[in-house]
């Protein structure tokens, strides 16, 4: 027996979504003006931090949340195997995209390059998200939809690239990050049109388990607790790395 699931969002979790989306991007842009030393190399440190900020925070923490928004009349489950890999998957391609750009962030072609792979990353990041959530059935998927996700997907990440390193102030940073969480979620919401839920069993409410399977109601908790200890220890590497340039600084000073 197969009947199409009814799906629904819930309002508070996608406005949730967006400020989680919000805040990762905001101090993403922080760390990308720290990536490129004035002598031309790449802080491997800055650079990690910004691919964590972006990738865990503002895609991958962004992405269950939006998952939540989410309202199936079947229960459904989480596979931490896929899960786990997408986020590494997402915190891979931003500080591989961020690193390489950085090196000359005002040439079009490397911009151009990052932003398309980068954009593939989180493409792969969200349908591998989707491919852990489990329920008593399958998805049918419109490829053509996907394939809109994955323009808006490319043009959000190169847009990204291209405002981390030409933003300037706080103010700044925080009006980018507005934008960029407009267009992280766009393609998150984009890619959830794509996917038609089908139910095969007559027991709706008992969710999916198995190995490592995490039940809906306990996700909130988990990507809570992953966003924003992300969120402090970047926060903490950034202000020990301002005391650390200013310890530097001054015996400079002191010297001349």
């Amino acid at each position: 027996m197969e009947t199409p699931v009814v799906s629904s969002y819930h309002l508070g979790y996608v406005l949730m979504s967006y400020l989680i989306a919000v805040l990762g991007s905001v101090i993403a842009l922080s760390s990308a003006t720290r990536i490129r030393q004035p002598n031309g190399s790449i802080h491997l440190g800055n650079t990690i931090a910004g691919g964590v900020a972006l990738g865990g925070i503002g895609v991958w923490s962004m992405h269950f949340i939006g998952m939540l928004a989410l309202r199936l009349d079947v229960a459904s489950s989480y596979s931490l195997v896929e899960t786990a890999i997408s986020l590494v998957a997402a915190i891979i391609a931003v500080s591989l995209a961020l690193g390489f750009v950085a090196k000359a962030p005002h040439r079009l072609g490397r911009l151009a390059v990052a932003g398309f792979l980068l954009g593939m990353g989180v493409v792969v990041m969200h349908y591998l998200g989707m491919y852990g959530m489990k329920i008593n059935g399958y998805i049918r998927w419109d490829y053509g939809i996907i394939a809109i996700s994955a323009v808006i997907a490319v043009v959000a990440a190169t847009a990204a690239l291209w405002l981390a390193f030409n933003t300037a102030g706080m103010l700044m940073r925080t009006a980018a990050g507005l934008v960029m969480g407009v267009a992280v979620c766009a393609m998150h919401y984009t890619g959830m049109q794509a996917a038609e839920f089908v139910c095969t069993t007559a027991e709706r409410g008992v969710a999916p388990r198995g190995f490592l399977y995490l039940h809906l109601t306990d996700l909130p908790s988990v990507v809570a607790f992953g966003a924003m200890t992300f969120a402090a220890l970047i926060v903490v590497y950034l202000v020990y790395q301002e005391s650390s340039d200013d310890e530097e600084f001054q015996p400079a000073l002191k010297t001349r």
